[in-house]
């Protein structure tokens, strides 16, 4: 069994200029920068202030629902034959860990005075998220999202419309995720002292994977802890999914000083490893910047950034959290991918023999995991399981179900 104590120091990054080894910074227009600065004052001054941490963790604990349960997957563990535990972010209010991040980043935006939150959101879970964050705490909230993603997450959008958030299609670019957050941090340009820019993952310019990691955090923590109580001891492995990585990444770095259990991020593989065909940042991509960060990219042989294809409107991004970057690059965390295909079986397996339908996002996490077991048996192996599949029933209607008709 593997020990607890943490022999190799957590990472202390980012440096002073927002980086991760060769990883992070600040690439964006002179507009952007005095908004970037007035945000990192609020991080630092806040952020970790006894006061603000009461009333994240108060949110938490009354409204989010926090701490979500760690399961163990019993049929699972039989199948793979492995000792498998589940991670159970989709018992979070509004069905995903997304809405620690928003919770957190609302709080702040109120202590910076500002007067709307906008976000942009690709599977819809941040968008539900930051609208829900935003009634709790009484601001009007904007989310940009894109055409492609509106159709395909209709669900969503429909609860972001109850939630009070107005949703804007977003018709341009690639019309998913990253033609989203272009249009949100235009929107945040016009009128950065009175908006506040509530980015929904690991991405984007400094201070926000830094920002979006520590709010995310929790999910490592309590796992770490229910891992030593409920299995009597730190699992073999933990595995994650990767899209722009605020799942995985808030996972992973309270275990990064255990030097004994390895991490593994598995990204979406779609229909295969042509350019154009996955969303794998890390397993395909080469280093560029990406929407503020100089982060691992699928960009083409002119670095012109390409589209991208996922089954999971969350994982359709065509780039990934510097600190994924620099964790693959020291080798800490390991890297993989997951098929459209792969996933939807996963998610399939775990529907049936669990009676837990998790997101197809959080499915290619199941897939890299029982690719694990196969290979290591007995491992003890805990996913993140991101989020749950409610928001996915129309494209299972188009996938999976067509076999029930």
């Amino acid at each position: 069994m593997n020990s607890p104590l943490r022999t190799v120091p957590p990472s202390a990054l980012p440096d002073i200029r927002g980086r991760y080894g060769a990883f992070g910074g600040r690439y964006v227009p002179e507009t952007l920068v005095p908004a970037l600065d007035r945000l990192q004052a609020g991080v630092d001054r806040y952020l970790h202030q006894a006061d603000f941490q009461a009333e994240f963790n108060h949110e938490l604990k009354t409204w989010v629902g926090r701490p979500t349960a760690l399961s163990r997957a019993p049929s699972l563990s039989q199948r793979w034959g492995a000792d498998v535990w589940l991670k159970r972010e989709d018992l979070a209010h509004t069905g995903a860990h997304k809405i620690n991040n928003a919770v957190g980043q609302t709080l702040l935006a109120k202590r910076l005075g500002a007067k709307r939150i906008i976000a942009e959101t690709g599977a819809g879970q941040h968008g539900v998220a930051s609208a829900a964050a935003a009634a709790r705490l009484g601001m009007p909230c904007v989310v940009y999202m894109g055409a492609v993603d509106v159709e395909r997450q209709a669900p969503n959008v429909g609860r972001m419309q109850l939630l009070g958030a107005t949703v804007v299609p977003v018709t341009g670019g690639d019309q998913t995720l990253r033609a989203a957050i272009d249009e949100a941090l235009r929107d945040w340009v016009s009128d950065p002292d009175g908006t506040y820019y509530s980015l929904g993952s690991a991405v984007g310019p400094h201070p926000y994977p830094y920002l979006v990691r520590e709010l995310q955090a929790v999910i490592g923590r309590e796992a770490r802890a229910q891992m030593l109580q409920q299995a009597g001891g730190l699992p073999d492995v933990a595995v994650a999914c990767v899209g722009g990585g605020s799942n995985a990444i808030g996972l992973f770095h309270p275990f990064l000083g255990d030097a004994a259990v390895k991490l593994i991020g598995v990204e979406a593989g779609g229909r295969g490893p042509g350019l154009g065909d996955n969303a794998a940042s890390l397993t395909f991509g080469t280093p560029g910047v990406l929407q503020g960060s100089y982060t691992l990219i699928l960009q083409d042989d002119y670095g012109q950034v390409r589209e991208t294809h996922s089954v999971s409107a969350g994982l359709d991004y065509s780039g990934v959290g510097p600190e994924h970057s620099y964790l693959m690059k020291s080798g800490r965390v390991t890297y993989e991918s997951a098929t459209d295909d792969e996933a939807l079986a996963a998610l399939a397996e775990c529907a049936k023999f669990e009676g837990i339908l998790p997101a197809i996002e959080s499915a290619h996490a199941f897939s890299g995991a029982k690719r694990y077991a196969g290979a290591h048996p007995g491992a003890r192996i805990l996913i993140g399981c991101s989020g749950r599949g409610d928001k996915d029933m129309p494209i299972l209607q188009r996938t999976l179900l067509k076999n029930f008709e």
